[in-house]
């Protein structure tokens, strides 16, 4: 593994060369110009000379963070790097790489990532850009793996930062806002295996001790009874299986997917049976299709101390929330020290919905959720559709704000999105 460009396969089910619209379809790019530069040299010119650019990822925001009426920019054609530095425990790949691909390379050479998002097929760079995450006590979200960054700024110089630059950890959860990265540099860890099981009937009082009870920990509900309905656990080979009667639960003795109907071949596989890594941390499989396709998301992040009083005041609304709901999915994320990440300085449980594909039914429920919420200083998933602005919940908003002036002082990689959540002054 070398810093010499090494292609990528193309993969059948892949990502198109710069997409049109987001993956579930809700977003139709307005981009007036799409680009798909196959050096960074090219990708400067192209940024110098724009008035407004954003860079496409794998376009699986469900919002319209990525929409310019612009220039379009997919870095996915720049060379599909991969350099490992085992001295230093880390590995810099191409900001468009995806992290199944990056993951079958990385484990090849014995090494791994701590955490993968619950599909392989998201981008490196857009997945750190939204802190984007996966699951689990110890585990933080993917951008707090950020060892490095080096990006494209709006008058396309090439900047290469790194964790001693006093601006870093308000660098790296982005937004896209800063510039256009093309190459990050992740922690790596010495590569290991994992097995997967499903558990079935979770009690509501039992939802703590299952978090802390693997690795990876993603209990799934449908708000349509008192018991949640699957827990799934990714636990370390080595370690015991569940007993019988785990938090008194039963054992699913077939695959499971975690969207009813779905087809359970999409799912990484389950029933204890040992794999490595970067097939056991990811629900979905990379090439199948993840959750399932035709679906709106939301996703709020809360203290984790206050999961099961968050659950209860949402009880009043479950009926609602059921009829609009294809599933609701809740996880764990340790706290880190990036000035935009839902988890900023503190752990925190995940409550992530899939909604049906109608947003005129949804709205008015995600709505409520909102309200019903805010006592707990809910911080979005800031890929996913939510409508408060979350300012108030970050400690470091205003900080952010003034990297924004320092960065882009002309607005060429702002949105309508980001004048929302911090308005020009």
């Amino acid at each position: 593994m070398t810093d010499a460009a090494t292609p990528v396969p193309a993969d059948p089910d892949g990502p198109p060369p710069v997409p049109g619209g987001n993956w579930a379809g809700n977003v139709r790019y307005r981009a007036a110009r799409r680009h798909r530069p196959s050096t960074v040299d090219e990708l400067r010119r192209l940024v110098a000379g724009a008035d407004r650019v954003r860079a496409a990822g794998t376009g699986h925001s469900l919002n319209r963070l990525g929409d310019t009426a612009g220039d379009l920019v997919s870095v996915a054609g720049l060379p599909a790097t991969v350099a490992l530095d085992p001295g230093r425990g880390t590995v810099t790949v191409a900001a468009g790489l995806r992290y199944g691909d990056l993951a079958t390379r990385l484990h090849a050479e014995g090494y791994a990532v701590a955490n993968l998002a619950s599909l392989p097929h998201i981008s490196v760079a857009g997945a750190v850009a939204t802190a984007s995450h996966g699951s689990g006590r110890a585990n933080r979200n993917l951008a707090a793996a950020v060892a490095g960054l080096e990006l494209v700024t709006a008058d396309g110089d090439l900047l290469t930062v790194d964790r001693a630059d006093p601006r870093f950890a308000g660098l790296v959860v982005n937004l896209g806002a800063l510039g256009v990265v093309t190459r990050v540099t992740l922690d790596v860890v010495p590569a290991f295996d994992l097995r997967q099981y499903v558990r079935l009937g979770l009690p509501r009082d039992a939802l703590d001790a299952a978090f802390d009870a693997a690795y990876s920990v993603s209990v799934f509900t449908g708000w349509r009874s008192s018991r949640l309905d699957q827990v799934w656990l990714k636990q370390r080979a080595d370690q015991p299986p569940p007993p019988a009667d785990w938090l008194g639960t039963t054992a699913a003795d077939v695959a499971c997917h975690p969207v009813p109907g779905m087809p359970t071949e999409n799912c990484t596989a389950q029933l204890g049976e040992p794999g490595p890594w970067h097939e056991r941390l990811p629900h979905f499989r990379l090439g199948f299709t993840p959750s399932s396709g035709d679906e709106l998301q939301s996703e709020w992040h809360l203290p984790r101390a206050t999961a099961g009083a968050a659950l209860a005041a949402l009880d009043p609304a479950a009926a609602r929330i059921a009829a609009v709901l294809q599933i609701c999915e809740l996880r764990t994320v340790a706290a880190d020290g990036l000035w935009l990440s839902p988890n900023h300085e503190r752990d925190s449980v995940a409550i992530h919905f899939t909604w049906i594909g109608d947003a005129a039914a949804v709205a008015p429920v995600l709505a409520e959720v909102e309200e019903r919420l805010a006592p707990f200083a809910p911080r979005p998933h800031w890929g996913k559709l939510f409508a408060r602005n979350p300012a108030a919940t970050y400690p470091r908003y205003d900080d952010f704000r003034a990297l924004l002036r320092e960065f882009d002082p002309a607005g060429k990689f702002r949105t309508e999105e980001l004048d929302r959540y911090f308005p020009r002054d």
